[in-house]
């Protein structure tokens, strides 16, 4: 017996199992596999995000540090204990969805650099390395400059050694 739709249907008295729409379990076709990268969900945690992030950002020219004055003091003890590591995500905060992220970046500056210049160098590179390595689209990168890093200080007083 076929209805309207095309679909079989048991003939009555039969024990063949029907799914909801009225086609036997037999006669539905599976369609065609979905490809193996749509199969399953990947969840990408904050804290990977702000590590790529804050890399991202220490890579280019002219950025001293990350974090306000408070956090980086405090991982500079952090980073004296025995045992204890630079955090990569220090001075980053982020917020990860389903399929975007927005970051939020504290730096320390070199002097006599182009701020403006600097910050659009930053957003570049750490849009790139986000959405390469993660696949999230990167909407808003808000940089908030805390400190201008000066020639004559001690880089211990930031609680970072120069990356370059």
């Amino acid at each position: 017996m076929t209805e309207p739709n095309g679909s079989t249907l048991p003939r009555p008295g039969s024990d063949e199992p029907r799914t909801g729409l009225g086609t036997t379990l037999h006669a539905a076709h599976p369609g065609p596999q979905e490809p193996p990268e749509t199969r399953g969900r990947t969840t990408i945690a904050d804290g990977v995000v702000e590590k790529i992030a804050g890399i991202a950002a220490r890579e280019v020219p002219g950025i001293h540090a990350l974090g306000g004055g408070f956090t980086r003091t405090m991982g500079a003890m952090r980073d004296r204990v025995p045992g204890g590591h630079p955090s990569a995500g220090r001075g980053v905060k982020v917020e990860v969805g389903e399929k975007q992220t927005a970051i939020d970046l504290q730096v320390v500056v070199e002097y006599g650099v182009s701020i403006t210049d600097l910050a659009a160098e930053v957003r570049e590179n750490v849009i790139a390395a986000v959405e390469r390595m993660t696949g999230l689209e990167v909407v808003e990168v808000n940089i908030a400059v805390n400190d201008v890093h000066l020639p004559d200080e001690d880089t211990h007083e930031t609680g970072e050694a120069r990356v370059h």
